[in-house]
């Protein structure tokens, strides 16, 4: 935990969390209980959820807006940039006790266009040059409806998975398996809505398509199922109520109607970004290793915010981002934990990893990416590569 999720850019929260000064959240970085605040000049802070005095936890809500931070067990407080405010009856510590050296554990901590991320190595580069290709892929997610803001929805999806994380950010960038654990779904909208709806092309040899998946560095993937989508509105699965929304949407936007209903659904995108932020579609997934063989999985509905944008667009992304966390992740889930059992038989050493590794067919694509067919079990190969970087470094950070 202290090597890949301390040793890397870890994605804390997103700004939208945090909007006022004063704002808190609680995370986690990987097993570590993290706070992340928002002072009164609005710069972010990730601090441990430790108190420096016995080591419990000083926060234990979930958000708030709070100046200091009081530890229950003894009152030593600390203020929302992590310093140690006040200790109670501190003449009793002598003249040696210093506070300045007693604030919490803090993160480096630095955001890109809200994506606030943290880590302990202060030697890794900046943030943006950390993401490499995947910045110009967040600014593509980001910016499909021009001048629109991204804000998390409150609340969250939590699912909770007896299986290891390592297992899910594999899978986020598997598009070999989408036509076999999705098949029961895939097949009764194919029945009941007709052909071309919701990912239906993954029924079939997925590599006959224009799919593909790409390496974006520093353990980063990415699927890119943009160029089997010709019209977003058209080829989604039917949501309740969307018919009276459309009417109202088309009605109050006229000719850029059909694009605001386009950007109601998935973005065709899965951006995942070492080693615990997953972005599908129009949501963001995030991971919380519990144990070696528990993981929280927590699944955040976004909204756009525009002057230009009705409500009812929103209203009908929620809908939709209601969709395949209740239908499509339980088979998931199956897979994860079902793995999880398999791989703890020990006297079977390896797994299969070499999908499409010498059938040259993989090429530098756009943005100099290493490229391959979408059922290519290069991001996984991707993936274990970063790990094991980051295994093999020897540091065991600490906090500043």
């Amino acid at each position: 935990m202290s090597r890949i999720f301390g040793g890397t850019w870890t994605y804390l929260a997103h700004a939208s969390e945090l909007p006022n000064p004063n704002d808190f959240v609680r995370k986690r970085l990987g097993l570590r209980p993290v706070i992340v605040t928002r002072d009164r000049e609005g710069k972010f802070h990730g601090l441990l959820n430790r108190c420096t005095h016995r080591g419990a936890t000083i926060c234990r809500q979930d958000e708030g807006n709070a100046r200091r931070f009081t530890c229950p067990y003894h009152n030593w407080s600390f203020t929302n940039t992590g310093e140690l405010a006040a200790v109670p009856m501190e003449e009793g510590y002598g003249p040696s006790f210093d506070k300045s050296e007693l604030g919490l554990g803090k993160l480096r901590v630095e955001s890109y266009r809200g994506f606030i991320f943290g880590t302990f190595n202060h030697d890794l580069p900046d943030l943006k040059t950390h993401l490499g290709p995947s910045v110009q892929l967040l600014d593509e997610w980001l910016d499909r409806w021009p001048g629109a803001e991204i804000q998390l929805r409150r609340g969250a999806h939590k699912l909770m998975c007896a299986g290891n994380w390592k297992l899910i950010y594999d899978n986020a960038a598997d598009g070999y398996h989408p036509g076999f654990s999705h098949a029961s779904l895939l097949r009764m909208r194919k029945d009941r809505y007709g052909g071309g709806v919701d990912m239906q092309w993954t029924l079939g040899n997925v590599d006959d398509g224009l799919q593909t998946v790409a390496d974006t560095g520093n353990g980063g993937t990415f699927i890119d199922q943009r160029a089997e989508i010709t019209r977003y509105w058209d080829q989604s699965a039917p949501m309740p109520g969307e018919d009276a929304y459309a009417r109202i949407i088309r009605e109050r936007l006229g000719e850029k109607g059909e694009d605001a209903l386009d950007v109601v659904m998935g973005s065709g995108m899965n951006l995942n970004i070492f080693p615990n932020l997953l972005i599908i579609g129009n949501q963001i997934q995030v991971l919380e290793p519990q144990s070696v063989n528990q993981t929280h999985i927590n699944w955040y509905a976004t909204a756009l915010v525009a002057d230009d944008l009705p409500d009812e667009v929103n209203s009908l992304r929620m809908r939709l981002q209601e969709d395949f966390p209740s239908f499509g992740e339980p088979d998931d889930l199956a897979n994860f934990e079902e793995c999880q059992a398999g791989l703890e038989i020990e006297e079977v050493a390896w797994v299969q990893t070499s999908r499409h590794l010498d059938t040259g067919k993989e090429y530098i694509g756009a943005k100099g990416m290493l490229t391959g067919p979408v059922s290519d079990e290069l991001p996984l190969r991707v993936f274990w590569r970063e790990w094991l970087k980051r295994m093999e470094s020897g540091n065991a950070w600490v906090a500043q």
